[in-house]
């Protein structure tokens, strides 16, 4: 039942108007507009890169790296593949050849902190406890497979602990107040998104980092993998994350 409650929730597209209409979680989230070909050059003229992403898709899979090299000079990445165009309608074209009539979005690119030349992102997740209060139960960085455009798991992504990813480009006391700063806001977004959706017990935030220590909201996910928290070696945030994900699929039944 929860499931299929959910299922309007796959909707990239949907999930990013829903928070847009909160002001407090607005500012976090990165330009997003549905694909074609006015919206493309608009947003690759004024931000130089985006990502082109399935508005419908899981585990980073069909999501592409695109960017204006120079004023005539376009390039985009999707998996280890990168092609270079030398004008914006072949670049456009062979785009529409690659999304093929899919409902795609376009996203403001981040310039993604990294650690040890990889680009990272961090997963915080937000869960409902059994006395049926909200926590941010997790917080995990996902470092990105060298050769790829995403950072997740599935894609070859490596889950680490956030501090290590964080510590040299924070102090200890500003990491600690980013983890602060990410919780709550995931927490913002889960309040928000259950006055829509009731039924809603868990979400896992994506968010990125730029080289200011801004974050962004790069994706919210309703159907969180649980089982990425279980690569710390510490398995405290595991052990919570599991329970309280037992105690919402037992509810759900």
């Amino acid at each position: 039942m929860g499931v299929d409650r959910l299922k309007p929730l796959r909707s990239k597209w949907l999930k990013t108007k829903v928070i847009l209409n909160n002001g407090s979680i607005k500012p976090f989230i990165p330009d997003t507009q549905r694909y074609n070909k006015t919206n493309l050059w608009s947003m690759i003229s004024r931000y130089g890169m985006v990502y082109i992403k399935p508005e419908i898709g899981t585990y980073g899979m069909g999501v592409i790296k695109a960017e204006m090299v120079s004023h005539q000079n376009f390039a985009y990445q999707i998996e280890q593949k990168r092609l270079s165009f030398d004008n914006f309608d072949s670049f456009h074209e062979s785009l529409v050849r690659l999304v093929n009539k899919r409902s795609y979005l376009i996203q403001r690119g981040i310039n993604l902190l990294k650690h040890n030349k990889r680009r990272f992102d961090i997963r915080v997740m937000i869960q409902l406890s059994p006395d049926n209060q909200w926590e941010a139960t997790g917080i995990i960085g996902r470092l990105g497979h060298p050769k790829k455009i995403v950072t997740n798991y599935h894609s070859g992504g490596k889950p680490m602990d956030v501090h290590r990813l964080l510590e040299s480009h924070a102090s200890l006391k500003r990491r600690n107040e980013l983890i602060q700063e990410m919780n709550e806001l995931g927490l913002r977004i889960a309040r928000h998104m259950k006055k829509k959706y009731p039924y809603l017990k868990q979400i896992g935030v994506d968010i990125g980092l730029d080289r200011s220590l801004k974050p962004w909201i790069i994706e919210v996910n309703v159907k969180p993998d649980p089982y990425i928290f279980n690569q710390l070696k510490d398995k405290t945030m595991y052990r919570r994350v599991i329970k309280y994900f037992r105690h919402a699929a037992k509810k759900t039944k």
